[in-house]
């Protein structure tokens, strides 16, 4: 059962299904900034802000959120090795089981011609951080789902209502193989515009 989530989107189309379909299950959202605004604004109660969790303030400009280990932990730690439960109990980690994550547009701004300092500005770090910390975690303890497109809501949406909450394995690596395709392609983006402006 999908107890805990972290949604942390750019493009925060389409995350009205995905929130009403989250509350029929009481999953606890940890967020911040514009994505915890825009849940409050569907009308959704059980969330955390990602700084009240960490216990560390949103640096500002939004640059460092979720670089933290209390959301890393709670992702890579091995729920079933006692030794990974007792480190999360000592240092107040709780278990994430879902992360929504979409990338800052840095393809959308390239494509308008943005200079090189606009284009540094969205480069995403914290995502394609989570992305990967979340995807290797589905693969290894089939314990995190990583949803990195407002496409796929439709079809997790689908898969919490036959499953009564829970996610199949099937699904979950799915998904991880998509975050680690477009961590790739982003990256890829990326050096390709470095290319052509150094």
């Amino acid at each position: 059962m999908i107890k805990r989530a972290i949604i942390s989107v750019s493009d925060k189309s389409k995350l009205e299904d995905l929130i009403k379909a989250l509350e029929k299950y009481s999953v606890e959202i940890i967020s911040s900034g514009g994505t915890a605004n825009r849940i409050r604004e569907i009308g959704y109660e059980k969330l955390v802000e990602v700084s009240k969790y960490t216990g560390y303030p949103e640096s500002p400009d939004g640059l460092v959120k979720t670089l933290h280990p209390k959301i890393h932990g709670g992702l890579l730690l091995d729920r079933n090795n006692s030794e990974h439960m007792v480190w999360m109990e000592e240092n107040g980690i709780k278990p994430i089981d879902l992360v929504v994550c979409n990338l800052y547009p840095f393809e959308a701004v390239i494509s308008k011609g943005a200079d090189l300092e606009m284009a540094c500005h969205n480069i995403d770090i914290g995502g394609p951080t989570m992305m990967r910390s979340a995807a290797k975690a589905g693969l290894l303890y089939d314990s995190v789902c990583i949803v990195t497109s407002k496409n796929q809501y439709p079809e997790l949406i689908r898969e919490l209502e036959q499953n009564k909450g829970e996610i199949t394995t099937e699904l979950r690596r799915k998904y991880a193989l998509e975050a680690f395709k477009r961590t790739r392609d982003y990256e890829k983006t990326i050096v390709s515009f470095l290319e052509e402006k150094l």
